[in-house]
């Protein structure tokens, strides 16, 4: 895999490459409030007034009180009883996976999972079944294998980072036996799927003590770290058990401020989801009109676009650079093997923006010439 040339953003949906400045549907700030006036005043100040670091895991000297104000906002945003906030939204379902070791029968996994879940099944010390993507009746056939008294677990996205179609959470909980649970990944879905914007879990309306939701703050909240959202029960298994919890040092101190301040503008503003929602179905409305596939069960701000022709890539790799949008081409693990354009909506894109995305969309969709 090839390092990407590095990029600056600029006026919160601008990045500049190689001093060109360019319109930027990429990177999974949703509200653009990583870069927002009331986050980077609160990062600043905890600069100046704690510092930067503890350079201690919370388990040891390094439990400042700022990581319990954030645990108490993120409990009371997502509505759970309690939080864990950890160094890194990947390392989530592997602190859940160490705490809860030999407690289930089977992992059952989604065949297109974000590696953050690959590698946390391999911590519960029992069989992983792999199911096939989003397949209830696949499901259905891998909870059956368990076999009778099994006690599975369930692993899946919330929100696939790589078109924005969201995992039949609720069917899953349902087909599985009254024990079992449902550990999701809902880094890109929590803040923003769901009424409040507690992510897919709101989305599919399955909360309680048999889902486990893990949530990364780099997304929706545009800060640094993850968290486990859970009971806390849990919370306190986690931190027994999890070499994880134990042993690594926590958000820096500045990103623990922004992610509370982020927390604080999507509760306080309704209509900052509202306008993400709009821009999202201005795009997807444009481009399912021009025949592009917008499938209806992926709600998510995400539009991906694929071809079986290296010359089609190219070609729209071009026309997108010369109508000064940046080109969001990437290989990641769980989209198409050859890669594809991941195109990111944001609450903050102008309509202009839009526009002229759709606009070399849609006539690359006609006439796909240079």
């Amino acid at each position: 895999m090839t390092e990407p040339a590095p990029l600056q953003q600029v006026d919160r949906t601008y990045v500049r490459l190689r001093g060109r400045k360019l319109s930027y549907f990429s990177g999974c700030d949703y509200f653009r409030v990583a870069s927002h006036p009331l986050v980077l005043r609160a990062a600043q100040s905890a600069i100046k007034q704690i510092g930067l670091n503890v350079a201690a895991s919370r388990m040891t000297t390094g439990n400042h009180a700022i990581y319990g104000e954030l645990e108490s906002a993120l409990a009371k945003f997502f509505g759970v009883e309690c939080a864990l906030v950890l160094s890194a939204g990947y390392l989530a379902p592997s602190a859940v996976a160490q705490a809860l070791a030999g407690n289930f029968s089977h992992v059952l996994i989604d065949e297109r999972a974000h590696a953050a879940l690959i590698d946390a099944a391999k911590m519960f010390e029992c069989p992983v079944l792999k199911f096939r993507h989003r397949d209830a009746p696949d499901f259905a056939r891998a909870v059956g294998r368990c076999g009778r008294g099994s006690r599975p677990i369930a692993l899946t996205d919330g929100m696939f980072s790589s078109d924005g179609s969201v995992a039949p959470l609720r069917v899953y909980r349902d087909l599985l036996p009254r024990d079992a649970v449902v550990l999701v990944d809902d880094a890109h879905g929590g803040g923003v799927l769901g009424k409040t914007g507690r992510g897919t879990v709101e989305h599919e309306r399955v909360a309680g003590p048999r889902v486990i939701q893990c949530i990364t703050l780099s997304k929706a909240f545009g800060s640094s770290g993850g968290a486990v959202l859970g009971t806390r029960e849990l919370r306190e298994q986690i931190l027994a058990k999890s070499r994880i919890a134990m042993g690594s040092t926590p958000p820096p101190l500045p990103m623990a401020a922004a992610a509370i301040a982020a927390i604080g503008i999507l509760k306080r503003d309704p209509r900052i989801r509202d306008r993400l929602e709009a821009n999202t179905r201005y795009v997807k409305t444009a481009l399912a009109r021009a025949g592009y596939s917008t499938p209806e069960d992926a709600p998510g701000p995400i539009v991906s676009i694929s071809f079986d022709d290296p010359g089609k890539t190219k070609r729209l790799h071009r026309n997108l650079m010369a109508a000064g949008i940046y080109p969001p081409f990437m290989k990641y693990p769980g989209g198409p093997a050859d890669g594809y354009f991941r195109f990111a909506i944001s609450s903050e894109h102008s309509r202009r923006q839009l526009a002229e995305l759709v606009k070399v969309l849609v006539k690359f969709r006609k006439r796909p010439v240079a």
